[in-house]
């Protein structure tokens, strides 16, 4: 039970969900009070005496051996006559308990725990060391999970807000696009092959700088908002303009978004790059000694 009570007792999700899986309910007795739940107690010494207390000087070498001798004892124990009633446990439990009996549910009950958890501003619940998206609207919400061994879900207000399947791998995400807002998707379904193609529409150079920009970091999805923020001056200036500016900054050796968009403020993609440094051949004079001269 959640909390201990004679008059209301709160029993715990998992035993609730499992009392309403089979179509019963349950009357919790206090804890340490065993006058509350005397049938119960008095038929657990019955069976100590009339079952334990005579097995406790036998020795049993197989355990089918064990489980035969406790059936044999236990049909002697049900069909022994009530001393102050009519018949015996057999026949209260044919008369009485048999005909309440209900068929048991078509689908096996699936054990689950429950625990409160706070979602996190990147709109992830850990859970066992792992980490599950649910709705970012929900950032700072305290929600119930439900965890049983091949799923984990999330509820907020008793209704389910997301499932995932349960993942063994920790420190790991598992996180579903839907969950996301609309900023972090569109960022989520950019690729480096989707970076490239859109640079080489603008030009070769234009793409070389993109390029670098995925192979400098560890990870290419670390270079996706310096991508996103070059490709994204097509929609201000031309594309020739920034293929010459791509073209200018890697020339300077500056490869790098703040330096294109500097170029191009300043104008100076349209001005002509500085010629390469040419090889000056010295003319022969009489003057001129040459290397063999000094050795």
């Amino acid at each position: 039970m959640t909390r201990a009570c004679r008059y209301e007792p709160l029993l715990n999700t998992s035993y609730a969900a499992m009392l309403a899986h089979y179509g019963t309910t349950a009357m919790p007795a206090r804890p340490y009070q065993p006058r509350d739940k005397a049938k119960a107690e008095v038929g657990v010494q019955v069976v100590e005496r009339w079952i334990l207390a005579r097995l406790r000087h036998h020795t049993f070498f197989s355990l089918f051996d064990l489980n035969l001798t406790i059936r044999t004892l236990l049909t002697r124990l049900n069909t022994r006559p009530f001393k102050k009633l009519p018949g015996s446990r057999r026949s209260q439990f044919e008369t009485i308990d048999r005909p309440a009996l209900s068929a048991l549910p078509a689908q096996a009950y699936e054990y689950a725990e429950w625990k409160k958890a706070r979602v996190n501003l990147d709109y992830h619940v850990e859970v066992d060391k792992h980490y599950y998206s649910v709705p970012h609207s929900l950032v700072k919400r305290e929600i119930e999970v439900r965890l049983t061994a091949t799923a984990v879900e999330f509820f907020h207000g008793s209704q389910r807000v997301a499932s995932h399947v349960r993942s063994q791998l920790r420190g790991a995400h598992s996180t579903q696009p839907d969950h996301m807002p609309k900023a972090h998707r569109v960022h989520m379904e950019w690729t480096p092959g989707r970076f490239l193609n859109w640079a080489i529409e603008i030009g070769p150079h234009t793409r070389n700088l993109v390029r670098h920009l995925l192979e400098q970091k560890s990870h290419p999805e670390q270079g996706y908002r310096s991508c996103l923020g070059l490709l994204g001056l097509s929609k201000r200036y031309s594309h020739a303009r920034l293929e010459a500016a791509c073209e200018r900054a890697l020339a300077l050796n500056a490869p790098t978004r703040r330096s294109v968009l500097s170029i191009l403020r300043r104008g100076l993609d349209r001005v002509p790059l500085p010629e390469e440094e040419t090889t000056i051949t010295l003319r022969t004079h009489e003057n001129v000694r040459g290397a063999t001269y000094y050795q």
